[in-house]
This record gives C-alpha cells, sequence and structure tokens, in this order.
C-alpha cells in the first residue's frame, strides 16, 4: 500500500496548484466536547497557507481559541481514477488584523466572484465587518491524485450519479 501511496502524492508544485484551482473545502476544529467540528468553506490562498474569513464569535472560531488544531481538505472526481485531493493539518491562528481582514475578504470575493473593483467595495465592506482571519498553518500535508495510475477511465455510476451527469 505504501508504494501505490507515493505513487499517486503530489509534488508541492500540484499541491500549490490543485488548492489554488479548487473552490469549497471542508474545515474541522475540535470542539467543547472533543467531538470534531466540520463546515464548508471558501477559501483564500495566498503565499502557501490557506486563510479563511469568518465572523469573530463562529463556532470554528470559539474552537479554536480554545483548542488551535485545525484540518483542511479540498477534493475532485467523481470517479475513483480521477480522485484527487490534499489535506492539510495543523494549528489555526485566528487574527484580527483589519488589513488582513480586507485583503483576505478581496481575494475571497474575486475566487468566487469578480474582480475586485470600487464599484464592489460595499459589497466587500459588508463581508469584512465582525470578520477575523484564520491562517491554517500546516504542519502535515497529505496529497493523492489517482490519474497517476493510470488507470481506464471509468464511467460515472451508481446511485448518486444522476446528481453530476448532465440531464439527457
Amino acid at each position: 500500500m505504501a508504494k501505490q501511496r507515493t505513487q499517486v502524492q503530489m509534488s508541492e508544485v500540484e499541491v500549490d496548484a490543485f488548492i489554488a484551482e479548487q473552490r469549497s473545502s471542508t474545515v474541522a476544529t475540535i470542539g467543547k466536547d472533543g467531538g470534531v467540528h466540520l463546515v464548508a468553506m471558501w477559501y483564500a490562498w495566498l503565499d502557501g497557507h490557506v486563510y479563511l474569513e469568518t465572523k469573530a464569535k463562529s463556532q470554528k472560531v470559539v474552537n479554536l481559541r480554545r483548542d488551535p488544531r485545525m484540518s483542511f481538505l479540498v477534493e475532485a472526481g467523481h470517479t475513483y481514477d480521477q480522485l484527487r485531493g490534499v489535506s492539510l493539518e495543523g494549528t489555526g491562528v485566528v487574527l484580527d488584523d483589519e488589513q488582513l481582514v480586507w485583503d483576505v475578504c478581496v481575494d475571497v470575493f474575486e475566487r468566487y466572484n469578480a474582480p475586485f473593483t470600487e464599484e464592489m467595495r460595499p459589497f466587500v465592506e459588508v463581508m469584512a465587518r465582525n470578520r477575523v482571519v484564520v491562517r491554517l498553518d500546516a504542519e502535515r500535508v497529505r496529497s493523492w491524485d489517482h490519474r497517476k495510475l493510470g488507470l481506464p477511465e471509468m464511467p460515472i455510476g451508481g446511485s448518486t450519479s444522476a446528481s453530476v451527469l448532465p440531464p439527457a
């Protein structure tokens, strides 16, 4: 199994490109009772770090202030031969620097909406209000790209295929 794991592992350049091109992530923090708190999040990818803009009183921020452990996952692919993903594990650092909050909000706005213009400033200002930034300082990176296995193309099938196939 270790041989296959190294065969599908992404290089640092591939990890960087993959995180940069994905849209949604799953973020995990640890709740007060020790349970995992999972949320779907949009994110910024700046200078090799994941940044999240979030409400200052959000559950993930409350959790990180108590226990800074955090995980982040992005993935793609609908069939085994196309599965790709990156998981980062490390420390979530809560930052309330106004300029950083603004920069991350602008980046997230541009990633998911459109290029920032002065006309868009009021939307980003609302987005940045009462927000903090969480920076993930990754201590462990796990990655996989099953396309490297050279498997034959697999059709999308199963009971969930209708949710990913275009209407006939």
